[in-house]
């Protein structure tokens, strides 16, 4: 066979392989109700596409397919509310106020006035005659009784539609009581949650640039971590015991004091990017702090943290330490670990996340538990994220950008799932099924960061896969 005729050859089995996964991907997602438009954002692994750099994502939610998002309100206050000594002022109807009430687990080791939330509770008459004099009220009670520091004020929906002047009122009230008023435009219909991260990080920008002077400290600042149940804490502590000194963090356990200290650091620190990359990149462009993308989520991915944030310092002694301690903890783990792997060998899990460097610890945990990752999701993942998912997961493994509750059904039937992890919207439909739950988001009370919280998740994905009510579910359904 000549040169042209193998190529020739090579080209047709390329095209064949094409045609297969185009055949997969059909019979994927035309197989039970998949909306046309939702297609794109749904993806078959296979040797012959890389899905994950063609995967839609990062983009508004498409309208009736039932997204599991959240508002814009919602991203900005999910990323405000754990800072300790803030007020936050809901400016529209008291069900925008109650709906992100004490929404976080986070923790705190100061002020504990941040699991409060305060509305203007906005009325029909408001919406007629504007509430602008509501939210001045609002703001004069808040300082009169509490004398805040803090106060974050979030534009809702309806305060978009009748045009309130927030920032004037803001600036008026910052003004006359001496104290930060900061307003958060937020209104639902202008983007999706990762545009709530955004107008956060442009609140958080509005406080530490006023600061950028000060004298450098060898440091860094930790991004994208909220303290729940502790684990900034637990971070921290990895932090003192390898020799790096913490700046401040955001926002978990911080105040507006230790927000200040922002600017001085050398190198920042991003754990959840979705929510802080924003931040991240506006502070190196703004203050020439460098940053890289880590997480403590499981061994593999906090001893590489670790080891990178000392090698990004250029700390050659913190680097050594935190091999040292890293194999330590390792080895005080390993056992551990060992005694439930047996139990859990063979079984397939489902992962249905708010960001993408989450999903990608997850499948690598599952990876080292012998579980298989047959479905995999997130609701704010990007590109060269679901890159990286398609790169560490096995073939015909279902990838998803902004599932809706039929999709995960769906998928998660087809595939046999015996576990999800996602959050807490998603354990009904997990219970309905008859599949075990474990909860990943931001209401659980036990850590799931660092060493500690490997142990923590491999108990808690071994009581839940081997349950025995699983099995009378199976029964009753036979």
């Amino acid at each position: 066979m000549g040169i042209t005729e193998v190529k020739v050859a090579e080209v047709k089995v390329a095209e064949e392989k094409v045609t297969e996964v185009e055949a997969s991907e059909e019979e994927l997602n035309n197989s039970s109700g998949i909306l046309e438009e939702r297609k794109q954002s749904i993806r078959l692994k296979s040797d012959a596409d890389l899905c994950g750099g063609g995967i839609r994502c990062d983009s508004d939610s498409v309208s009736g397919a039932v997204s599991q998002r959240a508002c814009v309100y919602c991203g900005a206050r999910v990323v405000l509310n754990p800072i300790t000594d803030a007020f936050h002022i809901v400016h529209g109807p008291i069900g925008c106020a109650s709906y992100t009430w004490d929404i976080r687990g986070s923790l705190t080791s100061g002020d504990d006035i941040f699991r409060n939330s305060f509305s203007t509770d906005l009325r029909e008459q408001d919406i007629i005659f504007g509430g602008a004099k509501k939210l001045e009220a609002a703001i004069e009670e808040l300082a009169k009784t509490h004398h805040p520091k803090l106060i974050f004020v979030y534009a809702t929906c309806i305060v978009g539609v009748i045009g309130d002047d927030v920032e004037a009122v803001c600036k008026q009230m910052s003004e006359k009581y001496d104290m930060l008023v900061i307003p958060v435009k937020s209104p639902g219909f202008s983007g999706n949650k990762a545009t709530g991260y955004k107008m956060a990080c442009n609140a958080i920008m509005q406080i530490i640039t006023k600061y950028r002077d000060q004298p450098k400290v060898k440091g860094i600042n930790i991004l994208g971590d909220f303290n729940l149940a502790g684990e900034m804490w637990i971070i921290k502590n990895y932090m003192k015991k390898i020799g790096i000194h913490v700046c401040t963090t955001f926002t978990g356990d911080s105040s507006l004091e230790t927000l200040k200290l922002a600017p001085s650091a050398t190198l920042n620190v991003v754990q959840c990017a979705g929510s802080s990359v924003y931040l991240a990149n506006r502070m190196e462009d703004e203050m020439g702090i460098p940053f890289i993308k880590v997480s403590f989520f499981g061994v593999e991915d906090t001893t590489s943290s670790l080891i990178r944030i000392a090698e990004a310092l250029g700390d050659e002694e913190a680097r050594l330490k935190a091999i040292k301690f890293c194999k330590e903890k390792t080895e005080e783990i390993e056992a551990t670990i060992e005694m439930y792997k047996k139990n859990l060998i063979g079984k397939k899990a489902a992962i249905y996340v708010g960001g993408g460097f989450k999903a990608i610890s997850l499948i690598k945990q599952f990876n080292a538990l012998g579980i298989k990752s047959v479905v995999v999701g997130t609701q704010s993942g990007r590109k060269d994220e679901y890159e990286i998912i398609e790169n560490i997961v096995d073939q015909d493994t279902v990838i998803l950008d902004d599932a809706n509750p039929a999709e995960l059904e769906k998928y998660m039937k087809e595939k046999g799932v015996d576990i999800l992890v996602a959050g807490v919207k998603e354990r009904p439909l997990a219970y309905k099924l008859g599949i075990a739950f474990c909860d990943h988001n931001h209401e659980r009370k036990h850590p799931l960061a660092g060493f500690e919280g490997v142990v923590n998740f491999v108990q808690e994905i071994n009581e839940s896969i081997n349950n025995p009510v699983w099995q009378y579910v199976r029964n009753n359904k036979k």
